[in-house]
């Protein structure tokens, strides 16, 4: 689901500092928001920002010198024209960029049609990339997942698994090993673009792990603050199972990557069986280094397939 939509005087207040702006024009439309329809329809956060453009309403508007040129740089009846048609596109907020002196028709247009409008010194482009980065994550699909989100070797790895397991166990040893906990037993997903699923830990839970039997541990202060992590880009889902379960549910060997659909995007997955004796840190970094490995290209699967059918080939 979608959260709450932005109003024009959180925004202002959230880069009051960052694009050091002024309000210029529609104070008394501090509450006005994003259009709940335009919301859904974007494909993204970033689609809500853009520069002055008949074809796509709804958006944070940006002028910067080009399009102030556009609306003043005409006979009076093109320009009054033109600053008119800016209402019908409804957009939430006008950004006027590059240091730009608004036109008194456009300041006019926004009071009367109570449309908020920022001024800022910061170039269009900046401004752009700032709003675009802000809303692609406020606005991002959500959902919670129950595990333990570990920074394993620079990879965001969730570790999921059936009940009783040692999921949390597990990652108190991997943080003794020197990797950074995220957050153990509800972790918030977001997915900040078309590809991209981020991970954080809800505020409640900050640097907390619970372990069976000892209780609560506040990770940072028992290992110190490079033992955690804020946020991590998911890239791997290791699935905890028992014996019983992997043979009845899973491939030994599985010819295609298992993937996991989170919030619409894939994330690799592995299973790994718990028994006891086995030392399953040591099995899960593994696994995060050949995801690694896979990252970049190099399959070792397929390369044992491709020396197999080389060796058939050959009459070996």
């Amino acid at each position: 689901m979608k959260p709450t939509v932005v109003s024009a005087d959180v925004l202002f207040e959230e880069f009051r500092g960052t694009l050091r702006w002024e309000w210029v024009a529609g104070l008394g439309a501090s509450e006005r928001r994003f259009d709940e329809v335009a919301v859904r329809a974007a494909r993204s956060g970033a689609d809500l920002v853009g520069y002055l453009n008949y074809i796509h309403p709804y958006r944070v508007q940006i002028l910067g010198e080009r399009e102030v040129a556009y609306i003043t740089n005409a006979p009076p009846e093109d320009c009054a024209r033109r600053i008119a048609r800016i209402v019908t596109l409804e957009p939430p907020v006008l950004v006027l960029a590059d240091g730009q002196v608004a036109p008194q028709a456009l300041l006019s247009m926004c009071e009367r049609a109570q449309i908020p409008m920022f001024s800022t010194h910061e170039s269009s482009a900046f401004v752009i990339d700032v709003l675009r980065a802000y809303l692609s994550k406020h606005f991002a699909d959500r959902s919670s997942m129950h595990g333990v989100f570990i920074d394993i070797l620079g990879l965001g790895v969730m570790i999921t698994g059936e009940s009783g397991l040692g999921k949390s166990e597990l990652g108190l040893e991997l943080i003794s090993r020197g990797n950074g906990l995220v957050a153990d037993d509800a972790v918030d997903l977001y997915r900040i673009n078309q590809t991209t699923i981020e991970g954080r830990c809800p505020e409640l839970l900050q640097n907390l792990l619970e372990v069976r039997g000892i209780g609560l541990l506040d990770i940072r202060a028992i290992f110190g603050e490079t033992a955690v992590r804020r946020k991590m880009r998911l890239k791997l889902i290791v699935h905890l199972v028992r014996r019983e379960t992997l043979e009845r549910e899973y491939e030994r060997i599985p010819y295609e990557p298992l993937t996991q659909d989170v919030l619409g995007v894939p994330v690799r997955k592995v299973v790994i069986q718990v028994v006891a004796g086995r030392n399953i840190a040591v099995l899960v970094e593994a696994a995060v280094r050949n995801t690694i490995l896979q990252l970049r290209g190099i399959d070792t699967y397929q390369e044992f397939v491709e020396r197999h059918r080389n060796a058939m080939a050959n009459g070996n």
